[in-house]
């Protein structure tokens, strides 16, 4: 289970829905190991709880095949490449900005057509009709009236989304298919359920009652990771809150790192490893890196664990998925604040970072250039502009 998600951690380029593509041929098709109703099972649970999905869909085959330590050993290889890559350019990161400051302005730059695109797709699908559109843009309205306390309204707007969509979004209930999930005892998912609440809650108050530096980086990445319902691009905004906002990590820095973690196979999430590696408090480098790494992504492992034996009968309650598309509209207000600030706002100064944006975009979005290929060019670009 670890080779393979090593290779596929080594060639999964294009975020979590291509992700999806590469694990479907792996393990259905090519080794059956999962057969096409359980996957599709593994992929609902995937998407229907906060954390990375293509991370947790995989977490959730290895466990499947192998129970806890083969879950791990799939989440360790698919994760392993991208994180040693971001790690090593955090590493490295200040010796880059002093000697090419236009190629980091360039990552910057990608990060904005990076994340349009994803609010353009996602916004179509998941917030299709009215209400859901205008529960999108009411919950961009809350973030921007309250920035000073991302991670507080966050959680109030996924919280009311799920409100809302269990009351009024109840039309268009679909029946699972009936899928071959694997029988796990209640009594771990219990545990795994008493532990994710349990460091939610336990995290801010050490933080509060301790100075330890380490505290405070595991709170804020543990945080993070257990809101984030969307993948990728929508821990943006959260870990920006936790490590921009104190001064722990340089703007640029944060988000030329984002634009980095495009470049590469594997999942967004390890993002986390470079911030750990760049921040200024201790831990940093790499303990920094695999601390961040390790809390951002807790929280996915542990949901999973916690739902996989009550997961046949939550997914065919209509309340529930009421209460995901409410969950998911809300998403979309998250994501549009997090491409206006902290990425537009700090990537587009002049109008030939508007130009370059719009070329990377129109690549992404028309002509489907891979996403790497397109973040190289970026950063090229803004190297060739520096120096103009």
């Amino acid at each position: 289970m670890f080779w393979v998600a090593l290779r596929l951690g080594l060639t999964s380029f294009g975020g979590p829905v291509a992700h999806f593509g590469y694990f479907h041929d792996e393990y259905v098709v090519r080794r059956r190991w999962v057969d096409e109703s359980l996957f599709t099972d593994l992929l609902a649970l995937s998407q229907a709880f906060p954390g990375a999905a293509s991370s947790q869909l995989g977490f959730a085959i290895g466990m499947v095949r192998g129970g806890f330590p083969g879950g791990l050993a799939a989440w360790l290889g698919f994760t392993l490449p991208s994180a040693v890559i971001l790690t090593s350019v955090g590493l490295g990161a200040v010796w880059i900005g002093d000697q090419a400051e236009g190629v980091v302005h360039g990552l910057v730059v990608v990060a904005v057509p990076v994340v349009a695109l994803a609010v353009w797709k996602l916004w179509s699908s998941l917030a299709p009709d009215p209400f859901r559109s205008s529960m999108a843009v009411a919950a961009a309205v809350a973030l921007i009236a309250f920035p000073s306390s991302t991670r507080t309204t966050a959680v109030l707007v996924i919280v009311v989304g799920g409100l809302l969509g269990w009351r009024f979004c109840r039309d268009g209930y679909v029946n699972p298919d009936e899928g071959s999930l694997p029988s796990f005892t209640r009594r771990s998912g219990v545990i795994g359920a008493v532990v994710f609440f349990g460091l939610l809650a336990a995290l801010p108050i050490a933080r509060q009652a301790t100075e330890a530096e380490f505290v405070d980086v595991a709170d804020a990445f543990y945080g993070a990771g257990a809101l984030v319902f969307g993948g990728g691009p929508v821990v943006l905004p959260l870990l920006e809150a936790e490590v921009v906002g104190p001064g722990w990590v340089d703007q640029d820095l944060f988000i030329a790192g984002f634009g980095a973690a495009q470049a590469i196979p594997g999942p967004v999430f390890t993002f986390s490893s470079y911030l750990g590696a760049v921040m200024t408090p201790e831990p940093n480098g790499i303990p920094g890196a695999a601390l961040a790494l390790v809390a951002l992504y807790l929280p996915s492992l542990l949901m999973v664990v916690a739902t996989l034996p009550f997961f046949a009968a939550l997914r065919s309650h209509a309340g529930i998925q009421a209460a995901l598309r409410g969950v998911n509209a809300a998403v979309i207000g998250i994501l549009v604040v997090a491409l206006y600030d902290p990425l537009w706002t700090n990537a587009i100064r002049e109008p030939p970072d508007l130009g370059l944006a719009l070329v990377a975009f129109g690549l992404l979005a028309f002509w489907k250039i891979p996403p790497w290929i397109v973040v190289l060019l970026t950063a090229a670009g803004g190297g060739i502009l520096a120096a103009l």
